[in-house]
């Protein structure tokens, strides 16, 4: 190996062009030395986050409202008689609104179209409230929550009726419809295995315990149809009206069913088992509360004579007879002389 002052007289010997170009080549090579190299990153790798499941209970549809309390029980009550040909069974609920639940009456409506059926809306369980999920026309009866709303919904499937072509036709045997009027009918008898309750929601504490099988989830995938213009203005009149209140009522509606959709008096107005007919309507000052045969409760005004009750009682009445007051047989004027002794 070279010394140091060996290293240094060499380099002294060198002539100074040789020097140069040694320098010159010296820091060429150091130059190269520290390049650097940029070389692309490494790809990205997509890790897919977990699959969160949650209850869902019937596939494409939404809930419509939520609350925190269920539903009251379904209230008992008769089917309506099916108004005319073509009109199909829609059977009542509990809605929630401003005021809390308030009752939907079934009723029989026109469908929108031919060879659709109603599904029925239902209350369901599911991330610690209950959510309202509404009904809708389709090819085939959905998933309602396995509750059993009777005249032919029983909790799964639909045996009410059926579409025979263009035309529908009634089974008479859970059906309301009378065979004079309407004639395509048929009597089918239904046999229902599941316990009879009346119970108002799916899920929870209490609620129907109810998933949905192949043959509704594949109905919930059908292109559907929204609850008529008819349907709708039902539900808004039924929100309207006091006496359909959870609160006012107690669970038993006056107003359970009807005939049509918006009908709520008159004929074909059904009411609950149990139920208390709604208040009759305020009287006007002065006049007497003869509504429905009910007794004027006023009070009287000041100065106003006594009420007929605390007057001198009144003439015990007379026993009607055949030909009129102005001329009694003599048998009954015996009658009636022997009873005023």
């Amino acid at each position: 190996m070279m010394s140091l002052s060996n290293r240094r007289y060499f380099l002294l010997n060198i002539p100074a062009s040789k020097l140069a170009a040694l320098s010159a080549a010296t820091l060429l090579s150091a130059c190269a030395v520290q390049t650097r190299v940029n070389t692309p990153p490494p790809p990205r790798v997509y890790v897919a986050a977990p699959a969160v499941t949650a209850e869902v209970a019937a596939p494409g549809v939404e809930v419509a409202v939520t609350a925190s309390e269920p539903p009251p029980a379904l209230p008992e009550y008769t089917q309506p008689p099916c108004p005319e040909d073509g009109y199909l069974w829609t059977p009542g609920y509990w809605h929630y609104g401003s005021a809390g639940y308030y009752w939907v009456p079934g009723t029989w409506v026109q469908p929108p179209r031919v060879g659709v059926v109603w599904t029925p809306g239902y209350w369901g369980f599911s991330g610690g409230v209950y959510g309202f999920h509404p009904g809708y026309w389709g090819p085939h009866v959905g998933f309602y929550g396995g509750v059993n709303y009777g005249f032919g919904f029983g909790g799964v499937g639909f045996v009410g009726g059926r579409w025979d072509g263009g035309h529908y036709s009634y089974n008479t045997a859970v059906n309301n419809v009378s065979t004079t009027n309407i004639h395509n009918t048929y009597n089918q008898t239904v046999i229902n295995n599941v316990t009879i309750n009346k119970v108002s929601y799916n899920g929870g504490a209490g609620g129907v315990a109810a998933v949905p099988t192949a043959q509704e989830k594949a109905a919930a995938q059908e292109p559907h149809v929204a609850p008529t213009a008819a349907q709708t203005a039902h539900i808004q009149e039924a929100s309207r009206n006091p006496a359909l209140s959870a609160k006012a009522n107690g669970g038993h509606p006056a107003i359970a069913a009807t005939a049509r959709p918006g009908s709520f008096t008159g004929p074909g107005v059904v009411g609950a088992r149990g139920a208390v007919a709604p208040p009759a309507k305020a009287p006007t000052a002065g006049q007497p509360n003869t509504a429905h045969g009910a007794p004027n409760t006023e009070a009287p005004k000041k100065g106003a004579p006594p009420a007929a009750s605390a007057q001198a009682p009144a003439a015990k009445a007379q026993k009607p007879h055949p030909k009129g007051d102005s001329d009694r047989d003599k048998k009954h004027e015996a009658e009636d002389a022997g009873k005023s002794r």
